[in-house]
């Protein structure tokens, strides 16, 4: 009798729990609506109807060791990315290298030079085609963000970077006098531009690159001395932070045609940062494709290397390192497929850039 009663006691229990789950689903169901009625459909869901939605797509930075550094084969669309380093770091060629990607795929890319010193023969060396690069020089870092305001919102730009933090200078500071104090100016600039824009960022899937230069700070004995420009919050808001430093210059005998290259990936939201990457730029051509393959191939043992000769399967691709670069260079379809076996081995595909009309995602 005693068993029948606890039965009965506990099945009331489950019926007031199902009575009392369902209707909490039928509140949060009307609250849902209610919302979406407010703010438009789309503005709440349920995190597995979007699921298939949530893979990051992203343009390449057209440097191979990088793109694998980032850990998601590139700069990650809808975030806002910072670069910054010591002067003549490579910063600004590699913004060039990801625009020229972007236009390759077919995507629309801008400039905002701030420093009023993009050199367009670089560029163009680089493969930006710059009949179709939108360029904006500002007279002022408020005129430089509602620029910018402006084509993220228009949804149709792909690339947009701002070449540099330290640029933008606050309009109070350009209308005052030399060697008046304006403290914390172009910090509060940047804080409320990009409380502004990191919303409108995501939707309109732009890519949005500052480029950032080094400062010491004051009286520091321990740790690391450097800070970057415009205050805390483009370190919060941003997605992923890249620190880019020149290592060594490359030559031969006394002639230099080149620099090498260290990228760190200071901070990633989108996969694991504090990876590193290493990569030339040449002189004439900017980031070394082909050099990156090669470094990367001999890394993950997809190009044999035994003392200055190098191999890919049965095929001897040089002496020396520059020997091989123009060997690949040469041959195309053989670079291909060693990126291919490359991203196979690292567990990532290539192709997964997205950018320009419907038909030329990739």
């Amino acid at each position: 009798m005693a068993r029948t009663k606890k039965s009965s006691s506990n099945g009331e229990v489950v019926k007031q729990a199902t009575a009392q789950s369902s209707g909490k689903l039928e509140a949060v169901k009307l609250a849902m609506e209610q919302i979406e009625k407010q703010y438009g459909r789309g503005s709440i869901m349920r995190f597995g109807e979007i699921g298939q939605k949530l893979d990051v797509s992203v343009i390449s930075t057209g440097c191979l060791p990088l793109d694998l550094a980032l850990g998601v084969g590139g700069v990650p669309r809808g975030r806002i990315i910072e670069i910054y380093g010591p002067e003549a770091s490579g910063k600004t060629t590699v913004c060039l290298s990801i625009i020229a990607q972007a236009q390759k795929h077919g995507g629309v890319a801008a400039f905002i030079d701030a420093e009023h010193a993009l050199d367009p023969l670089w560029a163009e060396r680089i493969g930006v085609k710059l009949d179709d690069l939108l360029i904006s020089q500002p007279d002022t870092g408020e005129q430089a963000l509602e620029i910018a305001e402006s084509l993220i919102r228009s949804g149709g730009v792909d690339v947009l970077v701002i070449d540099s933090v330290a640029a933008l200078v606050p309009r109070a500071e350009i209308e005052g006098e030399m060697g008046d104090a304006v403290m914390g100016l172009q910090a509060r600039l940047m804080s409320q531009a990009l409380r502004k824009l990191t919303a409108v960022i995501s939707k309109s899937k732009t890519v949005v690159i500052f480029t950032n230069q080094l400062r010491q700070k004051i009286g520091i004995m321990f740790g690391n001395p450097e800070t970057t420009t415009g205050g805390l919050a483009l370190k919060f808001y941003s997605s992923v932070r890249i620190d880019v430093r020149k290592i060594e210059t490359l030559k031969e005998g006394d002639k230099v045609y080149g620099s090498r290259h260290r990228a760190k990936i200071v901070k990633n939201k989108v996969s694991s940062p504090f990876r590193i990457a290493e990569f030339d730029v040449m002189g004439d051509s900017g980031i070394s494709r082909e050099g990156g393959i090669m470094d990367v191939g001999v890394e993950m043992e997809v190009i044999g290397k035994s003392g200055a000769f190098f191999r890919y399967g049965e095929t001897m691709i040089g002496q020396g390192k520059q020997a091989a670069v123009m060997y690949l260079k040469e041959k195309p379809e053989m670079a291909r497929k060693i990126v291919d076996e490359i991203m196979a081995k690292s567990k990532r595909t290539p192709g997964r850039v997205e950018v320009g009309k419907e038909e030329e995602k990739e």
